[in-house]
């Protein structure tokens, strides 16, 4: 773009413009302020537009998110005509974290252009950032303050099979050179690295060690399977012609770097090469190139290293898009990660996972927050499981990277409760055993309160099973939820008594009569799954009644009750030579345990409910004193029962 100052010397815009072209943004950034701030006139609004718009390129190519939105906002105010402004503006207020603004500012753009795809994918990103603004992965991202310096730091990558080494690019005030670059208004970038010393502790970092680095630009490395060889991205400089990368290698010798030595990848000198990430069986070298026959942008090619001729791919519209796709990291043969600003995202550049299916495409999904922001998130590197680094520049208002690490805890999921008896006190020492159909098999014993706590594994199906000296088992089966998250389930084993008594709740009979009635099925089964959880013991099944009725009929009908139970449960296949019955009629009187009491506080423990008592007692006490009477009780007579 030309663009004509009135009354200023042309060789000041002419500067600035120049700048631009060669990619110097910084410079060119300074020089169009000067321009316009110069600019007061009415008649020359439209000229400051023009500028504007050009101070909100090289703020946006600079990352300085909030200073480009300014000036595109400026551009607007200015009538510039350009519709790209206001794309513009809205990527920019999405990198800011803006994502009400941003969402406005692309649908009025897409009212101008309504098939543009950056528009589109930014609209997506802007409303899926809104909508998932309070998500987040289990991620942990904190900054690696040890690793960083007061410019820009990003780009980390450990080498092969050595997570006590961290290489990263750097800008730092000590890298080689003196001279800041008109791009950045920083150094050039070098390779540098740091060290974990024995307490696992980073040291400082320091320059690699032999030629590697120069005046120019170099970084953003990857490594050989045998890290031998390290693949780097170098700056091109010639004099009056724009910037652009490519890709060098450099042999490791004797702890020392060599200098790097130019990669031929295709005889097209005019494209940018650079972010080279080697595949980790050494097979495939990937990069980022902005050549012809892409998906517009930068995009992520592959060259086959063992046979480069011919071996050129372009990885498709799985993973490229319009805007720009960078900064790949190949974990393995069908797991890829790399940054883009295309597909839809929570601003600037966000870091995404590319999966390889079946059908040969591949499903990218965004990694989400934390790892990624409103800011570029890029650049990413795993040492040992979901743990490494990546770069990122948010919270930084220049616009400068710095190195963040990141950590995937493993899920807490833990089996918690209680061993009690019936009774609901606790059944201290009590064996806890719990296996899943993932192959785990644990076992606890309960302290002597009768708690109990297991790690658990997601999704898995466990059966188990509680027992203690003088109890019965008892069987459990549980399901762990699949979901991320941590969380602790809780449940109790309730274990009957082998030396006393033990009621069975909730079983109901026809008034006056021995007929089992529907809803005590449920209390029946599950006195059928303990017999069936205890195949040694034989147990003598005993039903009582209230004070009312003669003394003959009561012991009849209880009898008669307690052979209903008996009836159930050898219906339901337990063996008839392991079951007794017997009617105690009113004869026995329930003794208040510390469970009673609790639920009927008008009674003490220890208190026996015999007619004397009762007959003392209110109408209400009284009913209440009967209704604990009339029960049902198992007691187990044997625990030698022969099973085959």
């Amino acid at each position: 773009m030309t663009i004509m100052l009135p009354g200023c010397k042309a060789p000041k815009l002419s500067v600035a413009n120049e700048q631009y072209e060669r990619g110097e943004y910084y410079d060119a950034s300074v020089t169009y302020r000067k321009l316009y701030n110069k600019l007061t006139k009415r008649e020359e609004r439209p000229l400051r537009g023009q500028i504007a718009f050009m101070m909100g390129e090289c703020y946006r190519k600079l990352n300085m998110a909030a200073r480009a939105s300014a000036a595109y906002q400026n551009a607007i105010r200015y009538e510039y005509p350009d519709s790209t402004a206001l794309l513009h503006l809205a990527q920019m207020q999405h990198a800011e974290g803006k994502y009400a603004q941003a969402q406005k500012s692309y649908s009025e753009f897409l009212k101008v252009k309504p098939d543009s795809p950056e528009a589109t994918n930014g609209l997506a990103g802007a409303t899926m950032a809104l909508a998932n603004k309070d998500n987040r992965t289990r991620y942990v991202v904190k900054n690696a303050r040890l690793l960083n310096s007061r410019r820009a730091d990003y780009a980390p990558m450990f080498p092969p099979g050595d997570t006590d080494v961290l290489y990263f690019t750097t800008t730092n005030e000590k890298v080689t050179g003196d001279h800041k670059s008109e791009i950045t208004g920083m150094k050039n970038g070098d390779v540098w690295m740091a060290r974990k010393n024995e307490k696992g502790a980073w040291t400082k970092p320091e320059p690699v060690e032999g030629e590697l680095n120069s005046k120019v630009d170099e970084g953003i490395v990857s490594f050989s399977p045998d890290g031998s060889t390290m693949y780097l991205t170098k700056a091109r400089r010639e004099p009056n012609s724009a910037t652009s990368v490519e890709i060098y290698t450099s042999q490791r010798a004797d702890a020392k770097w060599s200098a790097p030595v130019k990669l031929e990848i295709t005889a097209d000198t005019l494209s940018a090469y650079g972010h080279p990430a080697v595949s980790p069986s050494g097979t495939y070298l990937y990069f980022t190139s902005d050549m012809p026959g892409g998906s517009g942008g930068k995009d992520i090619w592959r060259i086959n290293l063992k046979e480069r001729a011919g071996s050129l791919e372009n990885l498709g519209p799985f993973i490229n898009t319009a805007g720009d796709e960078m900064f790949p990291y190949v974990r393995t043969d069908s797991l890829i990660y790399f940054a883009s600003n295309g597909h839809p995202g929570y601003g600037g550049l966000d870091l995404f996972a590319a999966r390889l299916q079946k059908s040969g495409g591949w499903k990218v999904e965004n990694m989400g927050r934390p790892i990624n922001s409103a800011a570029d998130d890029f650049g990413i590197t795993f040492g040992e499981g979901e743990h490494g680094y990546f770069s990122s520049n948010r919270d930084d208002g220049r616009g400068y990277d710095h190195i963040f690490s990141f950590d995937l805890p493993d899920l807490q999921i833990w089996l918690s409760g209680w061993v009690l008896d019936k009774d609901e006190e606790p059944v201290a020492n009590a064996v806890i055993r719990i296996v899943g159909n993932d192959g785990s098999n644990q076992k606890e014993v309960a302290k002597s309160d009768g708690s109990f706590r297991f790690p658990l594994n997601r999704g898995v199906d466990y059966v188990m099973m509680a027992g203690a000296k003088g109890y019965l088992n008892a069987r459990q089966q549980f399901t762990s939820d699949s979901a991320e998250e941590d969380a602790e389930y809780t449940i109790d084993f309730i274990l009957a008594s082998t030396t006393k008594p033990v009621v069975v709740d909730n079983i109901f009979y026809d008034f006056d009569k021995a007929t089992l009635r529907p809803e005590s099925k449920t209390a029946l089964d599950e006195m059928a799954q303990i017999m069936r959880e205890n195949p040694n013991v034989t147990i003598e099944m005993a039903a009582h009644t209230d004070r009312k009725g003669s003394e003959e009929y009561n012991l009849g009908l209880s009898e008669r009750r307690a052979k209903s139970v008996i009836d159930y449960l050898i219906a339901v296949g337990i063996a008839p030579d392991r079951l007794q019955h017997i009617g105690y009629g009113k004869s026995r009187p329930k003794t208040i345990t510390k469970k009673l009491s609790r639920e009927y506080p008008q009674f003490e423990e220890g208190t026996v409910l015999t007619p004397e008592y009762i007959e003392g007692l209110s109408p209400e006490d009284q009913e209440a004193a009967d209704q604990i009477n009339r029960r049902t009780e198992f007691q187990v007579l044997s625990i030698d029962y022969p099973v085959f």
